[in-house]
């Protein structure tokens, strides 16, 4: 008797579970094209594509590695209102990129951030994953109130997205933002490598250019480039023309060898000056890896770059350069070794605490501006 009772509570449960899917799936939803609404992350306004990050005339112009990871949609976002209960996603990859060490909702996914009524503060909604092909067309979230909230969707990390648009209920609105969170325009500009561009968060919202943003309320642009942060001059003079900066962060050492460091930091870092003289610079040192403890090779290696990025900035300090800051990287990730998926790239820990780490120079630096 006792398993016929459980069987017949499991079958309905089964019963229940599929009519408010159908319920769910015969709701009508109407879809506004994303572009249509404030679009942050971007250097400068003409992409070569409307979710990518260097202009067409880059093109066969910049290393064709960088300009592959161009099309990442790395720190890019949108920003919309509306009341609907639930909220859908649709969006077009430009491929499956899946990689070994970092989930495919980071590379591949989106996240939905709503902001708190109460206390201002952005929260985290619910991540859209991945399907097995490009097109995806999911229900992020359902079951809310009816009411008027704040929406960011924070775009994929590691896979560019060529289309996206968003779903809402019939007879529900969707609109222009009401509120400018995260701060539109004077954004911060970071140049860095595969962890800025957000290796290996597990949604691109736990990026640290995106909690970096959440948390000082301003647009932050994201020029990371995976494996490729090499001081390649074109990107300090697509950062030169970014419209109203008000911080450059330069944290490309652990792509550079102490010797590209001593030939081209320096120049680099001039480009960008001489087009914003009274915009503060800040140079980050690699982070000391968890297996530097052990492998006396990589401890020396990091070791030489690091010094090398110090002499420039102690050469630059002397020359009188004012409102340049630098962070180093020995207490970045704390000192228990837990910050990472493979011993360099960032687990949501290690994006936290990067940004605990370098927010207090960052608030500083903002300051003088």
């Amino acid at each position: 008797m006792k398993s016929l009772v459980k069987f017949l509570a499991l079958l309905l449960l089964s019963v229940l579970s599929i009519s408010l899917a159908s319920a769910q799936d015969a709701k009508k939803y109407y879809y506004t094209d994303a572009s249509t609404f404030p679009i942050y992350g971007k250097a400068v306004p003409n992409t070569s594509a409307t979710y990518e990050r260097l202009p067409a005339s880059l093109e066969g112009v910049i290393r064709q590695p960088v300009w592959d990871l161009a099309h990442h949609s790395a720190g890019i976002s949108v920003r919309f209102r509306s009341d609907s209960p639930s909220i859908k996603l649709r969006w077009v990859s430009f491929g499956l990129h899946t990689m070994n060490h970092m989930t495919d909702t980071g590379t591949r996914g989106l996240d939905l951030y709503t902001q708190d009524p109460v206390d201002g503060h952005w929260r985290f909604a619910r991540s859209a994953r991945p399907q097995k092909d490009t097109l995806n067309d999911l229900t992020v979230i359902s079951g809310m109130e009816p009411v008027m909230r704040e929406y960011i969707v924070y775009l994929s990390l590691y896979e560019g997205v060529k289309k996206l648009e968003i779903g809402v209920e019939e007879g529900s609105v969707i609109d222009q933002p009401a509120l400018d969170s995260p701060r539109k325009g004077s954004p911060i500009v970071m140049y860095g490598t595969s962890i800025l561009q957000g290796g290996c968060a597990n949604r691109p919202g736990m990026a640290f250019t995106n909690i970096i943003s959440r948390e000082l309320d301003r647009e932050v642009v994201n020029l990371g480039f995976s494996g490729n942060a090499r001081l390649d001059y074109e990107i300090a003079e697509l950062m030169a023309a970014v419209k109203d900066p008000s911080l450059f962060v330069l944290d490309n050492v652990p792509n550079c060898e102490a010797s590209l460091i001593d030939e081209r930091q320096e120049k680099f870092f001039r480009i960008i000056r001489d087009a914003h003289p009274d915009v503060p610079v800040i140079f980050i040192e690699n982070p000391n890896y968890p297996h530097a403890v052990f492998d006396k090779v990589t401890a020396a290696d990091i070791a030489a770059r690091n010094a090398s990025m110090r002499a420039v900035y102690a050469k630059l300090k002397k020359a009188g350069e004012r409102k340049i800051y630098y962070i180093k990287g020995d207490k970045m990730l704390g000192l228990d070794g837990e910050a990472t998926v493979d011993g360099v790239h960032f687990t949501d820990l290690g994006m936290v605490r990067y940004t605990e780490y370098v927010l207090p120079t960052l608030k500083k630096a903002l300051r003088k501006k």
